[in-house]
């Protein structure tokens, strides 16, 4: 479980394709801290740390996860938002993450604004997937709140700490995200379904 909470970027190194799955290698501050089996949040996908050297590590996403996710996008030098999982004696400052990507979003709209920045993203509404004013969404794993919510589209303000902070300074119009819906607001649509 995760926060939504960026705690680092890191920079994508090397992409090595096997069948169907690909290995990212990631240089960042915290990766020397990792372990093997640690399940690490890199833009939002639940991944698992395979390999860890010098100050990189290496994840593993596979088909499943390309299909669904931004991950089969990603670019050697680009970054990506990392966030360790929750530690259970930890406060829970943004909002329940499970690091489990619901589909991907299109950035549709970017507005500079006088000292924050907002992103209109469209999605497909058709699995029952929802947003709410003022709820929570996470984007790229970023726990952010929703301040405009249609039927297949949100807005989301960004300060300027998160935008220096995150992967969204790289994000402009037509680029692709990850979406992970409240899981809170999942149950209570699913309940509602019966």
């Amino acid at each position: 479980m995760f926060t939504g909470i960026i705690e680092t970027l890191g920079k994508v190194t090397g992409l090595r394709h096997e069948q169907g799955n690909l290995h990212i290698t990631v240089e960042s501050t915290i990766s020397n801290e990792l372990k093997i089996d640690q399940s690490v949040a890199h833009s939002g996908v639940c991944l698992t740390v395979v390999a860890v050297a010098d100050g990189r590590h290496v994840v593993t996403a596979i088909e499943e996860t390309l299909n669904k996710t931004s991950l089969g996008h990603l670019k050697t030098g680009e970054p990506v938002n990392l966030e360790r999982c929750m530690q259970m004696n930890a406060r829970l400052d943004g909002h329940i993450v499970q690091g489990h990507v619901d589909q991907t979003a299109v950035c549709i709209a970017f507005k500079e604004l006088d000292g924050s920045w907002e992103y209109t993203f469209e999605y497909d509404a058709a699995p029952g997937n929802i947003t709410v004013e003022k709820g929570s969404i996470c984007v790229n794993g970023i726990s952010l709140t929703v301040v405009n919510s249609q039927a297949n589209s949100f807005s989301v303000a960004i300060i300027p700490y998160t935008f220096e902070h995150t992967n969204l300074h790289n994000v402009r119009k037509g680029s692709v995200v990850n979406l992970e819906f409240d899981i809170i607001g999942k149950y209570v649509a699913r309940l509602m379904q019966r």
